[in-house]
């Protein structure tokens, strides 16, 4: 699963390097989408249910996403227990990963894979 992401991870860097008028863009963003389409078959099931605990525990209100969604720069979501504070999941590699960042300066792991 680790390897997957860093190959999205990768696969994501090198398309956010290009125009969108390069040559290359069209057919990486393509290799791209066939990528997390795998992801997501491979492991999704098994993500989600771990992100889904995630949001009962920590933004019950909030809609589950695919786990694609959670990577990078992660999901906004509204907590709870801290309405109106900036709170993000994401979806972290080495190891896998669900991380809660509230505000600029906490972050708190919150479920790691086995």
């Amino acid at each position: 699963m680790d390897k997957a992401l860093e190959e999205i991870v990768s696969q994501k860097a090198e398309l956010s390097k290009l125009d969108y008028n390069n040559p290359k863009y069209d057919d990486l963003e393509e290799k791209l989408h066939d990528l997390e389409d795998d992801f997501q078959d491979a492991y999704g099931g098994y993500l989600e249910e771990a992100i889904q605990k995630a949001h009962d525990k920590y933004c019950p209100d909030n809609d589950v996403l695919l786990p694609i969604a959670y990577l990078g720069e992660g999901a906004v979501i509204d907590l709870e227990k801290l309405p109106g504070r900036e709170a993000k999941l994401m979806l972290a590699i080495n190891p896998t990963r669900l991380v809660l960042k509230i505000g600029k300066d906490k972050q708190e792991i919150v479920w790691t894979a086995q």
